[in-house]
């Protein structure tokens, strides 16, 4: 029987890791289960920073963006000897359950913890997108809408100087963001790694587009081209003046949109129950409409990206 529950955030941050840890807390004090914040994820859990949360300790917490518990990154988790001291400090609390939300990397450390003894659930939190085994993850609904939101404003500028606008976002590996932004915004080509990189067919599209209209737009998945480079290539190879814009890390920040605060919420209470049912070395994933967990195992696997069917939308619609 589950007694006590330790949380933490870890990676990179996401809109909505709060609203998940409000929940995980909420579901499990509202079932007799105490819980404990562990601050900067992994490296928190093997320095010792942990500390009981209530109730209070969440209040107002679900609509702010980043996560109260701070997150970090510690690579040495991978060694036998550091999970060993980080397990040590979770018995010295009585914590016998973690729930980790994050991307790839936390599942890793998560899946870990689950081998030493520790019932474990992971929780996707990530921007990116990039976790095989649920259709979204926290953060993404965020990050999509505050780019869409900076490329429309790119827009205005670039209609007004007869420019063509290349904007990098990120993703990491996973293109999703990417391409669901060119989808949103009309963009006249999308680069990612799903989908690849052509310069020639670049500056077709984008002469194609001056015929038409007075600007141009090109999402960019960062990691797949110097986008300044690019900038200065069709800006010689076609009637636009190119300009590019890195939006770096303001698509991590902001207030989580309403889908990533439900999402968070039913994550983080389905994380609870599928301890409270003995589940361990598993995730929570959204299937079809539908919250579910699955072995993390699976959800670390390389399945083929969804990401090519929205792909496949723009390129008619373009």
């Amino acid at each position: 029987m589950i007694k006590k529950i330790g949380v933490l955030t870890s990676g990179g941050d996401a809109p909505g890791m709060n609203a998940a840890i409000r929940a995980v807390v909420r579901t499990a004090i509202q079932r007799g289960i105490e819980v404990y914040g562990i601050h900067d994820g992994f490296l928190g859990m093997y320095e010792g920073r942990i500390e009981r949360l209530y109730r209070k300790s969440v209040s107002e917490k679900l609509g702010r963006g980043g996560t109260f518990l701070g997150t970090a990154r510690l690579q040495e988790f991978t060694k036998p000897e550091v999970r060993q001291i980080a397990v040590d400090n979770l018995a010295i609390y009585g914590i016998d359950a973690v729930v980790a939300i994050g991307g790839d990397g936390t599942y890793q450390g998560a899946l870990a913890l689950s081998e030493m003894g520790i019932h474990t659930v992971g929780v996707p939190g990530t921007i990116d997108n990039d976790i095989s085994g649920t259709d979204f993850t926290i953060g993404f609904d965020t990050a999509l809408n505050t780019v869409v939101e900076a490329v429309d404003k790119l827009r205005d500028t670039s209609n007004s100087h007869r420019r063509c606008s290349i904007i990098e976002v990120m993703g990491r590996n996973c293109g999703d963001i990417a391409v669901w932004t060119a989808i949103a915004v009309g963009a006249e080509f999308v680069v990612s790694k799903e989908t690849g990189f052509d310069l020639q067919a670049i500056l077709e599209n984008v002469t194609k587009a001056a015929q038409a209209k007075s600007h141009a737009i090109i999402i960019v998945a960062e990691n797949m081209v110097d986008v300044n480079w690019l900038a200065k290539e069709v800006s010689e190879k076609t009637p636009f003046e190119a300009r590019a814009t890195i939006l770096g890390h303001i698509q991590r920040g902001g207030r989580p949109t309403a889908k990533d605060r439900v999402l968070a919420s039913e994550m983080g209470y389905k994380a609870v129950e599928a301890l409270l049912d003995d589940e361990t070395g598993v995730c929570v994933c959204q299937r079809n409409n539908k919250i579910i967990t699955v072995p993390i195992k699976e959800a670390l696997g390389d399945d083929v990206p969804p990401v090519l069917e929205k792909y496949k939308v723009f390129k008619v619609l373009w």
